[in-house]
């Protein structure tokens, strides 16, 4: 079955599951209760050695994203009691606890504070708002916020979906390399920095790719070595290219460029099919785009369009579609008894 009408008929199957209501929490949307996940009778028992963990940030604009990306991971696992996720917020943390707690009740989950005041005076502004948000930068913190017992970790985007088994992105053999993630090396490299970043006048920034074959991959996909992260100091370095980037004007795409100039050239590839990427279209018109060619076990709605807006509006792109039967929000009732 070709791997697009795979993920229709999937996604017809999930949209007739009924779920009960959960408590709503005041402000925050109100989602239906998933079902209990529960392991195969071939997985391991969780401990050290078995356990998945897997990171998010949590925030009432995108909360609704998180809850579908967490809903599609758990469905798609062999083995979901066996997934961690470590949450990232700044704010409301106590209601975003009792809302994922609420919406999944057997989920394995720890919620950590993100100080939004780490990264205010070091972030400049971008192409687009949301790409400046401090959560945004939340995931260069994640080997300092996370206990030193988390040595690996897989970082996802609050507006993507799993259609396939997370441990095959978990079991990425890193190598020597920190962090593993697709690669796009047909990609225009230069794109994502400014001419003043290529002048000769300046060569001291560019010199960061000296020596290396310098490949675009998207943050919001990747397994890292939280280990060798840390020893390495790689928040350090990261923040240095912020530094940088305040004063001279380097590049225009908020957390990105800096893990371009600290890791292009030396990253682990990973498949393709693990960040199907772009499908919100671009940063400033947000217009529909189809997948790439190959199978897909990763649909990333990167870009300006998020899939449960456009579906609200009535106005949303072919892909949208594959999104919807992960969306627990908890929609009004078509019709009212009064």
């Amino acid at each position: 079955m070709p791997p697009t009408l795979h993920l229709l008929t999937t996604a017809f199957l999930l949209l007739t599951v009924h779920f009960p209501a959960t408590g709503a929490v005041a402000g925050l949307p109100e989602f239906r209760e998933a079902p209990a996940f529960r392991n195969g009778k071939e997985c391991a028992k969780p401990n050290d050695d078995s356990t998945i963990h897997v990171a998010m940030t949590l925030d009432t604009t995108y909360l609704r994203g998180s809850i579908a990306g967490v809903f599609s991971v758990l469905q798609h696992a062999t083995c979901p009691e066996n997934v961690e996720f470590h949450f990232l917020a700044s704010g409301r943390r106590a209601e975003l606890r009792r809302t994922v707690a609420a919406t999944f009740p057997y989920l394995n989950f720890r919620l950590y504070h993100f100080d939004t005041n780490l990264v205010k005076g070091k972030i400049s502004s971008s192409v687009r708002s949301a790409l400046d948000q401090p959560l945004n930068y939340a995931r260069i913190y994640l080997a300092e916020l996370l206990p030193a017992a988390v040595r690996r970790i897989i970082y996802f985007d609050s507006d993507l979906i799993l259609v396939d088994d997370v441990v095959k992105l978990w079991n990425t053999d890193l190598n020597s390399h920190v962090l593993a993630a697709p690669e796009y090396c047909h990609a225009n490299f230069t794109y994502y920095f400014t001419p003043r970043f290529w002048s000769s006048p300046n060569p001291r920034f560019s010199a960061a790719f000296e020596g290396k074959i310098p490949c675009y991959f998207n943050t919001g996909v990747m397994v890292i070595d939280l280990d060798k992260w840390r020893a390495g100091r790689y928040t350090e370095k990261l923040e240095r290219w912020m530094r940088i980037q305040k004063r001279y004007r380097i590049y225009e795409l908020g957390s990105l460029p800096p893990f371009l100039l600290v890791f292009a050239g030396n990253v682990e590839g990973v498949e393709h099919r693990w960040n199907q990427h772009g499908l919100g279209g671009d940063n400033l018109e947000g217009l529909c785009r189809d997948l790439h060619p190959g199978p897909v076990s990763l649909l990333h709605w990167s870009g300006k369009g998020k899939p449960w807006l456009r579906l609200d509006s009535g106005r949303p792109c072919p892909l949208d579609g594959l999104w919807a039967p992960y969306d627990l929000f908890r929609h009004a009732p078509l019709f009212s008894d009064s």
